[in-house]
């Protein structure tokens, strides 16, 4: 595989020019060692896909190195190129766990054949496969993206089914990222609307002298820049359901409409005195302590009631590690599709990712698995996931990086919590717990 790395270790300087040589021909990123020393070295400060080794080297011998890898990086794979064979060596060298011996002179296609009978070896032992038994997705909203089967995941299923087809309007709290939209299309497509429209409105990314004209519509010439008559979302989700996402950030005017379409069942466009009736099911969504903002005067308490009939806690995915196998699984399976061969994460980097505390949950998840793929070209290993998420890493997990400083680190996890939210800074200046302004200067 293109991209996989070798260390070569051999006293002769010729013959590690030759094994560099043909390795790179073969597209393989090749270091090298002149002794067993420098070659720990090498393996404690970097990744590598395998190990070729001279016997017969002065003051400690390649076997001893054999010995040092087996017991230090086991999953290493072993190959040994030896100018003085013999039965003996070849049976010990068998024996401590190299796969193959090779035997000087020899042409770059037994190399070939030899570098690629260890690889395969290691990529059997080495990743996963790709959909093993115990990765199977129980969630009967699994089609719609719903991926998990902790306890809680179990529980928001069995809401899901008890709602799905009444009208009772829906609020479903959670940190940005955790899936809220899908929970809002989970409800409407198995329930009795799923043929009517679904309409989402992110209330967070309309300007607030706009949403209001969005969600009811409005009239040719009611204010300036009303060129022809246009509906609204409400109009748009007639017989459905709307999804208003960040619910929190709209305006007091806007909150006042809305009670009256959840009271009345009935809009008023911009402009105009004619009340239409509408039949739509309101499911709302917020990263936002909404309670607080009552208690605050920023949040109608009587809005608030009459969304929260229904409640959906959705649980962050640190929560829920049971499911991040699942979950990198469906990832692998949605953005693998390009590559050639069938996507395969190590189970180092499967730990790695469990690990992780995901302050961008899912949507962060799904970014890291798409990068690792890139990086990976179509395999996930370690090496290639971002330095962040191995922070913690038990040594020999990960090889260990420099350490950084305090404002460094700060820098890499504010860019880290905006491109899991894609770059709203009012969702990442709530996850990072500091006003939008403060934000706007850490980032300039």
């Amino acid at each position: 595989m293109k991209g996989e790395s070798v260390l070569v270790v051999d006293d002769s300087p010729e013959m590690l020019e030759l094994l560099q040589r043909q390795l790179k021909g073969m597209h393989f990123i090749a270091f090298q060692a002149s002794n067993v020393h420098d070659a720990i070295e090498v393996l404690k400060h970097t990744s590598v896909d395998l190990l070729i080794t001279d016997l017969q080297m002065p003051e400690v011998n390649g076997m001893q190195l054999v010995h040092y890898v087996k017991e230090h990086y086991p999953e290493l794979p072993v190959l040994v190129v030896t100018g003085y064979p013999s039965i003996s060596g070849a049976v010990e060298a068998i024996k401590s766990g190299v796969i193959d011996y090779l035997v000087k002179p020899f042409t770059q296609s037994e190399l070939s054949q030899s570098v690629e009978k260890c690889l395969t070896k290691n990529r059997k032992e080495k990743y996963r496969k790709e959909e093993p038994e115990n990765l199977e997705n129980p969630s009967p909203f699994a089609v719609l993206g719903m991926i998990g089967r902790s306890d809680v995941m179990k529980r928001l299923a069995e809401i899901i089914q008890l709602i799905r087809n009444n009208t009772a309007t829906v609020l479903i709290a959670g940190e940005s990222g955790t899936g809220k939209e899908l929970v809002a299309r989970a409800i409407h497509y198995s329930g009795r609307r799923s043929k009517a429209p679904f309409i989402s409105v992110n209330c967070g990314a309309i300007p607030e002298n706009l949403l209001e004209s969005e969600l009811f519509g409005f009239l040719k010439g009611s204010f300036t820049g009303a060129m022809e008559n246009r509906t609204g979302f409400f109009q748009e989700a007639n017989t459905g359901t709307i999804f208003l996402d960040e619910i929190g950030n709209a305006s007091h005017n806007v909150q006042s409409r809305l009670l009256r379409v959840l009271q009345e069942k009935e809009i008023t466009m911009i402009g105009s005195s004619k009340v239409q009736k509408i039949d739509v099911r309101i499911i709302a969504a917020t990263n936002a302590d909404l309670q607080q903002m009552v208690r605050q005067g920023t949040f109608r308490e009587d809005l608030y009631y009459r969304l929260n009939v229904v409640n959906i806690e959705m649980p962050p995915l640190r929560e829920r590690k049971d499911d991040i196998p699942l979950l990198i699984h469906f990832f692998i399976r949605k953005h693998g599709s390009e590559f050639e061969h069938t996507p395969i994460i190590s189970s180092q980097a499967l730990n790695v990712l469990i690990r992780h505390a995901w302050p961008g949950n899912v949507r962060e998840l799904e970014n890291v698995i798409q990068r690792a793929l890139i990086m990976g070209r179509g395999n996930i290993d370690v090496k290639d996931l971002s330095d962040y998420l191995k922070t913690g890493v038990p040594k020999g997990s990960v090889h260990q990086t420099e350490f950084k400083t305090l404002k460094e680190q700060e820098k890499e996890y504010v860019l880290k919590v905006l491109d899991s939210v894609d770059q709203n800074k009012t969702r990442a200046a709530r996850i990072l717990g500091i006003d939008r302004k403060t934000l706007g200067q850490k980032i300039k």
